[in-house]
């Protein structure tokens, strides 16, 4: 009787996806987020929407690159319906946006020098928990400059800096979209609502763009995808800047506005005249973005890979 010899295999696990610069740069996220995290749970604290964002940023940012290191070791993205490459770059640059504002807003609003009346230790774990948050935004933003696409290397779309001004884009949307809804009064004039519109139309639109790529989709639209986003940029950039003209005019003239903050604005109160100013200056943000993109944009050739 013939003996029956079993096809090679390879290794289930794939170890090396650890040992690369950016599997190491992985690694350093998830130690750094858990050390962050703790510290916090343990006896930093945190209290209000700034506390929540910042832990909710942080277990957001565990969670998911823990699931990616767990799906390169074992191999199992390749099982997964979407564009690996494209959703490992998009996540990368939104864990380091979501980690960059996090590193700022709880030191700012959480560390004070003088002890607070709990005692010394709270504030210096609170200390500590500050460093471990800028060290987990160092190690993101390392991930994200490590597989950043090169002049004429033939990448995923998202790794590009096009894929990555996109997430960008759609972050400041975000805070756009916080600030109006925190007693901006924009419903006072059309042409406010004609901002708020814009705002609307070139996120979902942004947003859409970097689904299509994640999920792999970009090759069945009936038009060239790179021809396709160019001209999409060009018209946001157009829409921004009507944004950006008309926003602080009805928000800061005297004619429709007020040009100086009300004296009865103070800290913590909601005053709407300060989200107005957050979303005039991300307006601008925004729009430097989407011009910096379409720039971009024109000295790229696209190759779509999965």
């Amino acid at each position: 009787m013939g003996s029956m010899v079993e096809p090679p295999r390879g290794a289930y696990l794939q170890l090396g996806a650890l040992t690369s610069a950016v599997g190491i740069a992985r690694v350093l996220q998830l130690s750094f987020g858990c050390t962050t995290l703790s510290l916090v749970a343990h006896r930093g604290g945190w209290a209000g929407v700034q506390g929540t964002f910042c832990m909710v940023a942080w277990g957001f940012c565990f969670t998911v690159t823990g699931l990616v290191v767990a799906c390169e070791v074992t191999q199992l993205h390749g099982c997964l319906f979407l564009s690996w490459g494209n959703f490992t770059a998009a996540f990368a640059m939104l864990a380091t946006l979501l980690s960059a504002t996090a590193a700022v807003l709880y030191p700012l609003y959480f560390t004070r020098w003088p002890c607070p009346p709990d005692g010394c230790a709270a504030r210096d774990f609170r200390l500590a928990a500050s460093v471990f948050a800028w060290l987990t935004f160092l190690v993101y933003a390392a991930e994200v400059a490590l597989t950043r696409a090169r002049p004429g290397q033939v990448s995923s779309y998202m790794a590009t800096v096009s894929g990555l001004l996109k997430i960008a884009q759609a972050y400041m949307g975000c805070i756009i979209f916080g600030a109006l809804l925190h007693g901006s009064r924009y419903g006072r004039y059309g042409a406010t609502q004609w901002c708020v519109a814009v705002y609307t139309l070139c996120f979902l639109a942004t947003v859409a763009v970097v689904v299509l790529s994640v999920l792999g989709h970009t090759a069945s639209l009936g038009c060239p995808f790179d021809r396709l986003v160019v001209v999409y940029t060009f018209l946001a950039v157009l829409l921004y800047l009507s944004a950006a003209v008309i926003w602080p005019v009805f928000c800061f003239d005297p004619k429709y506005g007020q040009p100086q903050r009300p004296p009865d604005c103070f800290s913590g109160s909601g005053c709407a005249w300060d989200s107005q100013l957050v979303v005039t200056i991300f307006t601008y943000l925004n729009l430097l973005l989407y011009m910096a993109d379409l720039a971009y944009s024109q000295r790229i050739h696209f190759v779509p890979t999965l």
